[in-house]
Formats: structure tokens, sequence, C-alpha cells
């Protein structure tokens, strides 16, 4: 598996790693062997960075990837967490003292002294432009509570913001061949100031495998069942915000742009790993065998101008009028 520098982190990751939303049940429910199981298959498929958060099940995606490092010492394994989404998204939350708060409990759930890395977890958009806030998170990482801090943004001028900020780490934003903005003005930003992209929803939450029909139907717990308009958090989260139906017939005309041999999904995550600037992508995985599927597309060969051309055409016809205006 190849490896990159995570921006000013100074640390190296694979080009693929793992998203663990699915872990929190947020997906449907996931027995805790299977989830130990997923974490295991990856790591021994070269991945060497699990993103998370405090609120994936509330802690439980934490407590489980914890579990894991205290079975697994000396991994190598990154983990970058997440923070902010436990009270109101109201700028006056984001303080140092609910950072202390926030980070001394994804500490406990994951058995470590220091957090490898902390992203604010999509905040309100004036946070970012928040001198105390990014004080605050200098204090902790001064004080050896997180060794570095990103955002997770939902639009692209948040991340053009936080890149500009001397310490922000990392970006995580959604990046996938339905959601093309973000190569226009954020990669550059972020190749030039040295700050590492770590593109997630990188499936379109599935609709990229091409496994999807219109008939398709999500279990109730499942945020592509209840946020499929936006009713919990940002709809761009869920399928990034393209409608279903749309979505679909979208992604069978990007099955058709996948080599031969290779699965849609693995074309959909190397395409996004070829880009310039990306850092990592972090698929998440429900079983060992999508985990190992997920990894395997960090070594392909080069995808192919005709390739990143269909993409762009697709994006274009279905998406850019209701995706580029809004994130």
């Amino acid at each position: 598996m190849q490896q990159r520098q995570l921006g000013r982190t100074g640390r190296d990751v694979s080009v693929i790693g793992l998203g663990t939303w699915q872990l929190g049940s947020d997906w449907g429910e996931v027995d805790p062997a299977d989830a130990r199981a997923v974490l295991d298959a990856s790591a021994e498929a070269g991945v060497t960075i699990f993103d998370t958060a405090d609120v994936y099940g509330d802690g439980r995606s934490e407590s489980i990837i914890g579990e894991w490092l205290a079975a697994n010492p000396g991994s190598g394994v990154t983990v970058a967490t997440k923070m902010g989404r436990r009270l109101p998204q109201e700028p006056e939350n984001y303080s140092l003292a609910n950072f202390r708060a926030w980070t001394d409990r994804s500490r406990r759930n994951l058995g470590v002294e220091t957090l490898d890395l902390v992203q604010l977890h999509c905040p309100p958009t004036p946070v970012y432009s928040s001198d105390e806030v990014f004080d605050a998170l200098d204090t902790l990482v001064d004080e050896g509570v997180m060794a570095a801090y990103g955002v997770s943004v939902e639009e692209t001028s948040q991340a053009l913001t936080a890149i500009a900020r001397p310490g922000t780490a990392t970006v995580q934003i959604i990046l996938n061949a339905f959601r093309l903005k973000p190569l226009d003005e954020v990669l550059p930003a972020a190749r030039e100031a040295g700050v590492g992209i770590i593109a997630r929803v990188p499936l379109a939450s599935g609709l990229l495998s091409g496994k999807y029909t219109e008939d398709t139907t999500f279990a109730e717990s499942d945020h592509r069942n209840y946020n499929r308009s936006g009713d919990a958090f940002d709809v761009g989260e869920t399928f990034s915000g393209v409608p279903f139906e749309r979505g679909v017939a979208a992604a069978r005309e990007f099955s058709a742009l996948a080599p031969a041999g290779v699965t849609p999904a693995q074309a959909a995550l190397a395409w996004i790993a070829q880009l310039d600037g990306v850092s990592t992508v972090i698929p998440g995985a429900r079983d060992p065998e999508q985990a190992r599927a997920n990894a395997e597309a960090g070594s392909l060969p080069d995808l192919g101008d005709d390739f990143r051309a269909g993409v762009t055409r697709i994006y274009d016809e279905y998406f850019r009028e209701i995706v580029h205006p809004r994130w």
C-alpha cells in the first residue's frame, strides 16, 4: 500500500484508510466481533489510518478502535477522531473548556494519552474564522492532549479558510466522482500550504459501488434512509447530496468506465487516490472482504485520461448544476 505524508502532521499514512462511521451503528447494527474483524482485515491489508468521531454511536466506534489498539500494540495505525457535535452547532460552544471535555472523553474511549489527530466536526462557518477557537486548539497541542488538529468541512469555502490557518494540519472533505468541486481550488490550495486532504464519502454512500437500484431500501437506523432529505444533518453527507434515483442512473454509467477486473467501488477509490493533493481516502467497510477489496484500490495502476474524462462527463451531465453551487 502506498504511503503519503498526512499534511502538517508529519505522519505517513496509507493512501486508502478506513472510515468507521459504520462501526457506530449509524448504517444499521454491527456486531462488535464483526467490527473487530474489519479493523483486523484493514490493518493486514496495509491500512494505517482509521477515521472516527466521538459521536459515532455516541463513542461506540472510538471504543471499538480503542480495544483494537490495546490488542495490537505497535500497530503503527494513526487514529483521526473528531469533536464538536456533542452540543448544538452554535459558535459559542466551540470553547477550550468543551474541547477539554470532549478530548478527555475521546482519550478514554481510545485508551491513549495523546490523540493523533483531532478534527473539528463540520462546525458552523463562523468557527473557521475564530482566533479563539484555533488558539484553544493550539493550547491542547502544546499540552500534549493532541498531536495535531484539522477540520472536517461541508463546503469548499470553509476548507479554504481553514487551509489559511498555520496550525491546520488536515482538511477532511467530501470528494468523489459525484462531488468534483474540491478539485477547482481546495486541492491546489492544500498542496501549496502543505495541508493534508482526507477524502470522505468516497463512494457517495455506496452509490458508486454500482450495487443499488431505484428499488433498493435501507434499514430504519441507516442514515441513507432517515437523512435522505437532510432531516438529521447536512444532506451532502448522504449520497453526496444527489437525488437517489439520479445517483443510481449515473452510477450505472460510472460502472461502465471501470477497467476489466476492477470493481466500480475500487475504480471510484483509485480515481480519488490518484488525484494530486489527496493524502488518504477513507471508505467504510462492513466486512473483512470489503475492507480488503477497498485496500486493493490503493495499488491499482493509473486509470488513464479516458477514465478521468468519463468521470467529468458524467458529473457535468448529472450533477454539476445541483452540486457545484451548493457545496
